[in-house]
């Protein structure tokens, strides 16, 4: 606007020219629709930074506001449309300077319209009103109960369609079959079920997790932090076993990173990767037969071998081949520790999260375990098609009939975890001496009778907040409502909340200490729902209720419990630095249970202790330093 203000200002007295009548009159009426519509955003800025987050009443007026912006877009539009015919027009002749002003500004109201356009689509929610009829008490007070009944059914039926649509968008660069319809119409049943009880919007969310990660903080300045506290001071065996344990993790991560292939080789090695894999890319290789799916310029397994520093002859398989739940993996001897190691890429593609999402439960069946248990639905359809591969198929044969006296060993990281695990599950009684390295594995993966039998041969590895190690549904309905509670109840506006938190993110400092109106209150009534908690719930679903202590005792939760795999390691920074950027970070392992994960901890490092090369770093700095420990 001060632009264009500047512009018609200066040549004020320069639009004799031909075309310069329609130019004028452009420019003045652009002048005007742009001080209303700045005029009409600064009111919608000053009014939505009323109130909190809970309490509206101070934004009463925004709807109308919002609705004047709305209609100013079809003015908006026509002048960009007038804009465009005058630039257009050759027979203008008109100063130069003007000319580039108006195509600019043309271009630059053009850009406004598209992103204004497409932001709406992002966010605009087509259910609007009709979440209101989850309500069972109003429904039932207008409705007969089979009409409600319906209309709960069509609601529902609404969301899922929403979602899918969502998702489908999202995937629209993928080959979809039957197998991506069926996970989509999974994975949409999910989000509906998690959403739809909800009245939070995505800087609602972020204000939530600021303000859990400062109370987090403030938890954490206590002497000891609850998550660190054991039942009992492990043992000098358990120290050995321990030492020993990490040693073999830090070998197999390798393996587990190199399953990734070249994506994974060019972000560890960024300056020499590329010219190191275009030299390989001529070099032979393996039969055809020996690989699935493709390799194009041999990247992948180029990358394999310079992560694993294994030769061609030791891969027995190797597949690049990649679906919803069929995901690559390789087959190797490993010399050095005597093993034929399975390694299972963890998730890298729109395929794979789509495997993750698929969260259901369903039955694994295995005659030899006493109590069959649930698994994750998406994970174990992963697992079955690698059980094909190498039973079926002959692979495993074939590397015993080359090794026979090696032991097997399965490892992946992440989703490739969460697959070795369940993987090692199945082939457990037909390998007794099988090991399973799952670094980083998904929280919700097993079952607590699966979970024990299999700390017999399963270590999982996990390291500081990350956040796949504590996803389940059951953590994920906690932390929302935990969210709900603790923005329903700050006093501050909500751009305070963000303002200051991004602050104490990047700079660091005391956490804030946000007035609440939990404070004061007594224990007994921090045990019931706020009314301003109430007003960010829709309704009160059945996840959202079994987290409570009264209704925990009466009804099931919707979504059942399932753990981390096997044995856990968990590796902690010694002098945790919350900073993204910290140098010479010292770590410490110790042997832990699945109760510490119960919780999704907020934390800036909470994605990037997932990664692999982390984990690698961690694993690689623990057993140098307890080498050198050795030595002296």
């Amino acid at each position: 606007w001060i632009g264009i203000l500047v512009l018609y200002t200066v040549h004020k007295g320069q639009f004799n020219c031909p075309g310069g009548g329609l130019l004028h009159s452009y420019l003045l009426g652009l002048i005007i629709l742009l001080a209303s519509i700045i005029c009409t955003l600064s009111a919608l800025v000053y009014i939505s930074m009323q109130g909190t987050i809970s309490n509206p009443g101070p934004r009463k007026s925004l709807p109308k506001i919002l609705y004047t912006r709305l209609l100013l877009c079809f003015p908006e539009f026509v002048w960009a449309v007038v804009g465009a015919v005058w630039v257009s027009d050759n027979s203008v002749q008109c100063e130069r300077t003007v000319v580039n002003g108006v195509i600019g500004t043309v271009i630059a109201s053009w850009i406004i319209i598209v992103f204004t356009i497409l932001g709406v689509v992002i966010v605009f929610d087509p259910l609007g009103g009709k979440k209101t009829f989850y309500l069972p008490d109003g429904v039932s007070r207008n409705l007969e109960s089979s009409q409600s009944g319906q209309l709960l059914y069509n609601v529902k039926s609404s969301a899922t369609r929403v979602w899918e649509k969502r998702i489908r968008l999202l995937c629209c660069c993928i080959v979809q079959d039957d197998d991506h319809r069926v996970a989509f119409t999974s994975i949409a049943e999910l989000f509906r079920n998690y959403f739809s009880d909800t009245d939070l919007v995505p800087s609602d969310i972020a204000a939530g997790l600021i303000l859990l990660h400062q109370e987090q903080d403030k938890r954490e300045n206590c002497p000891k932090e609850p998550e660190e506290v054991l039942c009992h001071s492990p043992s000098s065996l358990m120290s050995e076993d321990l030492d020993v344990e990490l040693e073999n993790a830090a070998h197999y991560m390798l393996f587990a990173a190199a399953a990734y292939g070249w994506p994974y080789y060019v972000y560890t090695n960024p300056y020499t990767a590329l010219c190191k894999l275009n030299g390989d890319c001529c070099r032979t290789r393996p039969t055809d037969s020996d690989i699935m799916g493709s390799d194009r310029h041999n990247f992948h397994f180029g990358s394999i071998l310079n992560i694993t520093g294994l030769q061609y002859r030791d891969f027995i398989h190797i597949s690049f081949h990649n679906k919803i739940y069929e995901i690559p993996f390789f087959v190797a001897l490993d010399h050095k520790k005597e093993a034929i190691v399975v390694a299972v890429r963890g998730t890298l593609s729109f395929e794979d999260i789509l495997t993750d999402l698929s969260a259901d439960c369903e039955d694994l069946t295995l005659e030899e375990v006493l109590e069959n248990g649930f698994v994750h639905k998406g994970i174990t359809q992963a697992a079955n098609y690698i059980y094909r591969k190498l039973i079926n198929d002959g692979i495993l044969n074939q590397a015993f009939t080359i090794a026979p006296e090696y032991k097997l060993v399965i490892v992946g990281h992440s989703l490739g975890g969460g697959t070795a695990s369940i993987l090692a599950i199945m082939l457990r009684n037909s390998f007794p001496t099988l090991r399973c390295f799952a670094f980083s594995p998904p929280g919700g993966l097993l079952s607590k009778s699966l979970a024990d039998y299999s700390k017999h041969f399963i270590v999982s590895i996990i390291v500081g907040k990350d956040l796949v190690a504590r996803l389940s549904m059951p953590n994920m309905e906690d932390l929302k409502r935990r969210i709900v509670r603790i923005v329903a109840n700050c006093n501050r506006p909500k751009y305070q909340i963000l303002l200051r938190g991004c602050w104490y993110e990047v700079f660091g400092g005391d956490p804030d200490d946000f007035p609440t109106e939990l404070d004061g209150r007594s224990q007994d009534a921090l045990t019931q729902p706020l009314l301003a908690e109430e007003s960010l719930m829709v309704h009160r679903s059945p996840s959202y209720n079994a987290l409570e202590e009264e209704s925990h005792l009466n009804s099931p939760p919707q979504y059942p419990h399932l753990y981390l795999p096997g044995k856990i390691i968990h590796i902690v920074e010694e002098s945790s630095s919350r900073r993204l950027c910290s140098s010479d970070i010292k770590y410490t392992a110790r042997w832990s249970n699945e109760t510490v994960f119960s919780s999704i901890l907020i934390s800036p490092k909470m994605i990037t202790d997932h990664m692999p090369d982390v984990v690698l770093k961690a694993l690689n700095s623990l057993s140098q330093e307890r080498g050198s420990c050795l030595s002296c």
